[in-house]
């Protein structure tokens, strides 16, 4: 399957970058449609681990790595991982290509961003990374916002950069935030255009010419679909389309290009920051999926909520999508947990409900009705062939693949690339 889409299928950090990163030995292009600096991969080689916020998953393979149009750069975050990664050996500079109608990060978004959930009522606080992707997407259809064609270009540089810069801080200064300092915004402008011109290209023709001739694209999501603007919790979600439509938007892919859907979920729950969670285990099961799946934020920091599978949710996110298979991740965290629940549905006010609300008030009510399964005690570490997983873990995965209308594909049974299981053809 020559274009496959690639996103979470829960809340976030599901281990889509070690997914990516394993379909990415035989890929031509890894590209980032969506997001930002807000969203951490983390991938592991051997004893080293990589935990990047811009760079595309696929970077550690012999993969070009894209960051398209719908991507927020941070400029500083993209530069550093940049000379980390050749630190270690990775040509990262050859490997990486930056669209020219990428929206950037100026050096007010995050701090607006910060002040914008400071501001809200305790209830409405959306928990955001501060790192100014919102306010970047938000900037972008008011149109203030700033792209990589336009740091290139000196004329609009030098004009429209110094009118942004000013806006953004009388924006702060008005809701009494912290200020920046704009002349040396302006001098680091200058050294990001030198540096990041290289980079740049019109990587929708660049991904056009590559779907048309046959080539392997990974469309890398960098958010979950359960944080999507229009179909996820909201207003507890991201700014943009984190699924298939937004791999469109965000690469200039027409959909017809789009051969394969593949979505991404732990065997598990997990959420970082406010919002719904109908399986939240708040007990001894939650701290037990957090301390063994060691489930903190990749870009925070922060202890994620743990809970159960929710299949209402997942279901949801198979059908918006289309997905046509699914990659579990995380299954040896569940080793030793007996029973096993799965939330098949939910009830609220008195009733059952199936399909996933979009009333926020009422998905806040939901309690979830769940169904138990047998736990399995083996280690699944040393498991590469389906053969090698315990009939109970197999169980466990069927039963998933019933519930949530869509077949699992691989299982990743450690964090190590090396440590997945193909069940079907991937």
């Amino acid at each position: 399957m020559p274009v496959t889409c690639v996103f979470g299928a829960q809340w976030g950090d599901e281990g889509k970058g070690k997914v990516v990163d394993f379909l990415a030995a035989r890929a031509a292009y890894v590209v980032r449609y969506q997001g930002g600096a807000n969203a951490g991969h983390t991938i592991r080689r051997g004893e080293e681990k990589f935990a990047l916020r811009m760079t595309p998953s696929g970077v550690l393979q012999n993969a070009t790595g894209v960051i398209a149009n719908g991507v927020a750069v941070d400029v500083g975050v993209l530069l550093s991982e940049i000379e980390f990664l050749e630190s270690k050996g990775i040509p990262a500079s050859r490997r990486i290509v930056v669209s020219d109608r990428a929206h950037l990060v100026l050096p007010f978004h995050p701090l607006l961003d910060q002040a914008l959930d400071a501001s809200r009522d305790e209830t409405w606080k959306i928990g955001t990374t501060g790192r100014g992707v919102s306010t970047t997407i938000g900037d972008k259809h008011l149109y203030e916002g700033f792209r990589v064609a336009d740091l290139l270009s000196p004329t609009v540089r030098r004009t429209r950069l110094p009118y942004l810069l000013e806006r953004g801080r009388q924006r702060l200064e008005a809701m009494g935030a912290p200020s920046f300092d704009t002349a040396a915004a302006l001098a680091e402008a200058e050294v990001w255009a030198t540096r990041l011109a290289p980079m740049v290209r019109d990587t929708a023709w660049l991904l056009q010419e590559a779907a048309e001739a046959g080539r392997t694209i990974l469309l890398e999501g960098a958010q979950a679909a359960l944080l999507d603007v229009d179909f996820g919790t909201y207003p507890f979600c991201t700014t943009s389309n984190t699924g298939v439509a937004g791999a469109c938007a965000g690469t200039g892919l027409p959909p017809r290009a789009l051969d394969r859907v593949l979505a991404v979920a732990k065997a598990y729950c997990t959420r970082v920051g406010r919002g719904p969670f109908p399986t939240e285990d708040e007990g001894a099961v939650g701290a037990t999926l957090r301390e063994r799946g060691r489930e903190f934020g990749t870009v925070t920091g922060r202890p994620r909520r743990c809970g159960w599978f929710d299949a209402v949710a997942a279901r949801h996110v198979c059908r918006f999508n289309g997905v046509d298979a699914v990659a579990i991740t995380k299954i040896d965290v569940l080793v030793g947990i007996d029973p096993l629940r799965v939330c098949v549905a939910y009830e609220a006010d008195g009733r059952k409900v199936e399909s996933f609300p979009a009333d926020i008030d009422l998905l806040q009510r939901c309690r979830p009705v769940y169904e138990e399964l047998p736990g399995f005690t083996e280690p699944l570490g040393a498991a590469r062939r389906p053969s090698d997983l315990p009939a109970r873990a197999r169980e466990y995965v069927t039963f998933l693949e019933r519930r949530i209308g869509a077949r699992v594909e691989l299982l990743s049974v450690g964090p190590e690339r090396t440590e997945t299981v193909a069940l079907k053809a991937t």
